[in-house]
């Protein structure tokens, strides 16, 4: 009997940064693939911290599609938020070419809309405000892209999973063992619900104890502090300025504007998408 092939693509989260199990990391989709068929399971892990939707288009997928997954998971976006570069409309366009590619070769593709950077780091509201605004939307072209090819789509940007910190690591922004089980559970269901996984699921109890509060603050102070510092060196000026345009529309009371600029981008970027693609992916999840 063939082996289940299973494709993870993505960034940090899916590399399972967060979840350190020996010299490395495990995480969410690792948990998962045993749990996908009862017979033998081919897991690949193409995610890599950093990456952003470019990284997956030009380096993650090729390799995926070389795979010839039966499942293929597409978690990313958050890193393009987090730089200056960030533009809607080569996140969508991107998005696009990695789900219709994987369509084509009849993956089931699971996707996940992701929570705000800004209020998991809990950074004052004129900083966040501009952040949250990237990453909604980010999930709504994932949500709209999910449709289109339908993609088994994982709402995991809100909810008490977010709020309790008993699931996240030191950083804030990756789950811990915790998390990233409560993940690979969610995505089992909702694959179990729809026929395609057919293992038992994975445990959401926790394999080793959570880091101590020493580690938590050793993580902080020495891996916690380069990746602020490359976050600050490439985004940092430009928050300010959107800050700083936050808080003037605050002012004058026209901060609903901001919101619909963003609204009408993301339109602008899913109606740019070529029209052929929109017709490529007809096989229902």
């Amino acid at each position: 009997m063939r082996a289940l092939r299973f494709a993870a693509l993505g960034d940090s989260l899916t590399e399972g940064v967060g979840d350190p199990v020996g010299d490395g990391w495990r995480g969410w989709a690792a948990l998962l693939a045993p749990a996908l068929a009862e017979r033998p399971v081919e897991f690949t892990n193409l995610a890599v911290s950093g990456a952003q939707t470019r990284d997956v288009r030009e380096r993650q997928l090729p390799a995926a599609l070389a795979l010839r997954p039966d499942v293929a998971s597409v978690l990313v976006g958050v890193n393009d938020t987090l730089r200056r570069t960030f533009d809607i409309h080569a996140v969508a366009a991107r998005l696009d070419e990695v789900y219709a590619a994987l369509a084509r070769r009849d993956a089931v593709l699971l996707t996940a809309c992701l929570p705000d950077p800004g209020a998991m780091l809990g950074l004052p509201g004129a900083l966040a405000g501009p952040l949250a605004r990237r990453q909604r939307a980010v999930n709504t072209v994932v949500h709209a892209l999910s449709d289109r090819y339908g993609a088994l789509h994982l709402h995991a940007c809100a909810g008490d999973w977010i709020t309790d910190r008993a699931l996240w690591s030191a950083d804030r922004l990756h789950p811990g063992e915790r998390g990233h089980r409560l993940l690979a559970v969610r995505f089992h269901a909702l694959l179990a619900e729809h026929g395609v996984a057919t293992g038992a699921a994975p445990s959401s109890e926790p394999e080793f104890p959570p880091p101590t509060r020493a580690a938590r603050l050793r993580w902080l102070a020495t891996a916690g502090t380069g990746w602020v510092a490359r976050r600050c060196t490439d985004l940092l000026p430009q928050l300010l300025r959107l800050a700083a345009d936050e808080l003037g529309h605050r002012a004058r009371g026209t901060s609903a504007r901001l919101d619909l600029r963003a609204s009408a981008a993301v339109a602008a970027a899913l109606a740019a998408l070529p029209a052929g693609e929109r017709q490529d992916a007809t096989r229902a999840a």
